[in-house]
């Protein structure tokens, strides 16, 4: 039997909020987090990490008008917990912050305003898969989008994607970075994922063809005397 995948909901409209629980709990997948603020739901993920997390981008939080910004949690998730996959629901369509959105860490970008709860379900099913769930509207605005693997990397990705290119092995990157050695085996998986190769030599070929990184130089040879 598949496991469930499991869900979060970041959504300050509570019958929205609720309305999603129901949505997804009732299609088997597993809702672990859902609230209306950036703290809470981290605070709910302390015990079980999520798959898939869904993100609103403008959460007001009633009791002192203050306007928060969705985006603070897919940073944070990209760095604290790479293995949980954010998709942005939300009713803004400027490619300015659909770009901005991507460039945060997220995987997926959905509207709210003409996305039906068939469409939200198959988006995070993709997502859990691995893939990624680009608006048309963005990639008909930026039609080379898509035409380097490297440009879908976010910025930890990319610093691990430098080290492995200069022969670094996780343990490493880890003391390199400054993070756990399990969170580098997540950014690799990533990197395997999103540059569509199948070992770290072919990783730091296309890194290396790319511009993106210079081979190491070889080895220096000892000099052989006569004996």
């Amino acid at each position: 039997m598949r496991e469930r995948i499991r869900v979060g909901i970041l959504e300050d409209q509570t019958v929205l909020r609720e309305s999603l629980v129901a949505l997804f709990e009732g299609s088997g997948m597993e809702v672990c987090a859902s609230g209306g603020d950036v703290e809470s739901l981290l605070a709910q993920m302390q015990d079980k990490p999520l798959d898939v997390a869904i993100v609103d981008l403008r959460l007001e939080n009633p009791g002192n008008w203050a306007v928060d910004n969705g985006l603070r949690l897919v940073e944070v998730l990209r760095e604290r917990y790479p293995h949980t996959r954010s998709i942005v629901f939300s009713a803004h369509r400027e490619a300015p912050l659909l770009e901005r959105c991507f460039q945060a860490g997220a995987a997926g970008y959905l509207c709210k305003l003409n996305a039906s709860g068939a469409a939200l379900l198959s988006a995070v099913e993709q997502v859990a898969r691995g893939e990624s769930l680009v608006p048309p509207e963005l990639v008909s605005l930026n039609p080379g989008a898509s035409a380097s693997p490297l440009e879908r990397l976010t910025q930890r990705e990319r610093e691990v994607l430098e080290l492995v290119a200069a022969g670094s092995d996780n343990l490493q990157i880890s003391a390199r970075l400054g993070i756990t050695e399990r969170t580098v085996k997540a950014h690799v998986s990533n990197l395997y994922r999103k540059m569509g190769v199948q070992n770290r030599v072919e990783m730091a070929v296309i890194a290396y063809q790319s511009g993106f990184a210079r081979p190491p130089p070889p080895p220096q040879q000892q000099a052989e005397f006569p004996k």
